[in-house]
């Protein structure tokens, strides 16, 4: 009976452990074969534990060529994706326009239609247009599909700003420009780094969109799809984990800034 009661008053502790534990599952199991040293071209049985996939991990032809154009492409859609939404957003939350309810609505398409369905579209219109498949169509498609998210993001937060803040600044007499860079960015900012943070990881992830629009370009989610058929190096899995390592490491850096301001705030 003690069991019991003491299972009910942690469940939700409990089922939020086992939730996390089953998310962090993969990236663990990456890990740790990582350290792995098949004997055949399939790194999926536990061999041997060995460093030396860590001690050259571009051994494998194409790989960072393809990690960097991955990034390359992740930090150029996130940079046009955030300018543009951000944009957008501020346009949808602050003005009354005729078009307003159908833009708000044309939003979401992207974020709800199939990705095949966009990645043919895009390829049918580049197809008719001439163009040359590669880094340019991939951007392009990548901007176009990041656009949604940052938008959702950025006019969450411009809708919840108290327009208060900035009448008071205009009343101290700031101009329209040191109002937007003193008061409306920074309080704007979270909501913009947040769109900024998702457009990056939906760019570097895609594939779906990627491979229907690139040509002879290969990304680094093309080329681990690629090597699946072929067999998968070990050097895939310590990408994987030096990426998960700095994206918890980021994690951890925003979580003590944050405390420290709280603190200094207090």
């Amino acid at each position: 009976m003690a069991f019991v009661n003491w299972l009910k008053r942690h469940f939700v502790v409990i089922a939020g452990l086992l939730t996390l534990a089953y998310l962090l599952l993969p990236n663990v199991v990456v890990t740790v074969f990582s350290f792995n040293d098949p004997k055949g071209r399939f790194n999926y049985t536990w061999q041997e534990f060995s460093t030396e996939a860590w001690k050259d991990p571009c051994g494998v032809p194409g790989l960072c060529a393809s990690l960097s154009l991955s990034l390359q492409l992740a930090l150029w859609a996130t940079l046009g994706a955030t300018l543009l939404g951000t944009m957008i957003a501020f346009a949808l939350a602050r003005y009354r326009f005729r078009a307003r309810p159908a833009v708000n609505s044309l939003i979401f398409l992207p974020m709800a239609m199939p990705e095949v369905v966009m990645a043919a579209s895009l390829l049918t219109l580049f197809l008719n247009m001439g163009a040359r498949l590669g880094f340019w169509t991939i951007l392009i498609a990548h901007v176009m599909f990041c656009l949604s998210f940052v938008v959702v993001a950025v006019k969450a937060r411009v809708m919840s700003m108290d327009p208060r803040l900035e009448q008071a600044a205009q009343d101290l007499y700031a101009g329209p420009f040191q109002t937007f860079v003193r008061v409306t960015l920074p309080i704007a900012a979270p909501g913009i780094a947040a769109g900024a943070l998702l457009a990056f990881a939906l760019s570097f992830d895609d594939f779906i969109i990627t491979n229907f629009n690139a040509g002879s370009t290969v990304t680094f989610p093309m080329f681990v799809w690629g090597s699946a058929q072929r067999g998968t190096p070990v050097q895939i899995n310590v990408i994987g984990t030096a990426m998960f390592a700095v994206a918890v490491l980021l994690v951890l850096v925003s979580m003590v800034v944050g405390s420290r301001r709280n603190r200094q705030k207090a």
